[in-house]
C-alpha cells in the first residue's frame, strides 16, 4: 500500500516546496538563518545551502568531494553543506530561488530524491524558526516509500522495528508493534528526526532524539 507519484507529477510537488520554502526564507531574520536544527549539527543556512547543490553537482565534482570527504558520502554530503552555508545568506536564498524548475538530479541518485529531500529538509529549517509548514499527503507517501526502500545512496537511519501505520493515507510498512500517525510524522521518524515526530505519533515510538 502507499502512494508512488507519476515522473511529471513529482517535479511538480518539488518545485512547489521549492517556491514555498524560498517564500518562507525570505521572512527569516538575519539570526534565524544560524539556528541549529534537527539534521546534525547543520544550521539552517548549512540545511538551505544543501538544497541548492545537488543541481550542480557534475560526476567530475562529486569524485573531488568524495575523495576530499577520505571516501565517506556522509562526510562528503556533511561537508560540501556547511562550506555552501558559510555564503552571504543572500546568495543561498538565490540558489534556493533557482532551483525552481530544475530538472538536474545528484550523480547516483534518482527522481525521487529531490522530493524526499525538500519535504524532510523543509521541515527541518521551518521546525528551527517556529514555522508551520504543511506536507502534501501523496508526496509524502511518496518519498516514505522511496526510504523505506532505499539502498543506494545509503541509508543513514534505522527502520524502526514496528508496524508504521499512516492515519491520513493508505499506506502501511513493517512489521510488530504498531506505529501511528501522519505519514509526514511518520516519515520524519523515518529519516531520524524522531524528537520531532514524536508528539503526533502514538503506539511503540522509539525513546531517544
Amino acid at each position: 500500500m502507499g502512494v508512488v507519484l507519476g515522473t511529471e507529477e513529482r517535479w511538480q510537488v518539488i518545485d512547489g516546496e521549492r517556491a514555498g520554502l524560498t517564500a518562507l526564507l525570505q521572512e527569516l531574520r538575519p539570526e534565524e538563518w544560524d539556528r541549529p536544527t534537527q539534521c546534525g549539527d547543520w544550521r539552517v543556512r548549512d540545511v538551505a545551502a544543501h538544497l541548492t547543490l545537488a543541481p550542480h553537482m557534475t560526476y567530475g565534482t562529486a569524485v573531488r568531494e568524495f575523495v576530499r570527504a577520505r571516501g565517506s558520502t556522509d562526510r562528503m554530503i556533511h561537508d560540501t553543506a556547511v562550506r555552501a552555508g558559510r555564503r552571504p545568506v543572500e546568495e543561498i536564498l538565490a540558489d534556493v530561488r533557482a532551483t525552481v524548475g530544475s530538472r538536474r538530479l545528484a550523480p547516483g541518485t534518482t527522481r525521487r530524491e529531490p522530493l524526499l529531500d525538500i519535504l524532510v529538509h523543509g521541515q527541518d529549517i521551518a521546525l528551527a524558526v517556529g514555522r508551520a509548514r504543511v506536507m502534501p499527503v501523496a508526496a509524502a507517501c511518496d518519498a516514505a516509500d522511496r526510504v523505506w526502500t532505499m539502498r543506494f545512496p545509503p541509508r543513514p537511519w534505522p527502520l524502526p522495528r514496528a508496524r508504521l501505520v499512516a492515519t491520513d493515507a493508505d499506506w502501511t510498512r513493517g512489521s510488530g508493534e504498531e506505529i501511528h500517525g501522519p505519514v509526514s510524522a511518520l516519515l520524519l521518524l523515518l529519516t531520524g528526526r524522531t524528537a520531532a515526530a514524536r508528539p503526533r505519533l502514538t503506539g511503540a515510538v522509539p525513546t531517544g532524539p
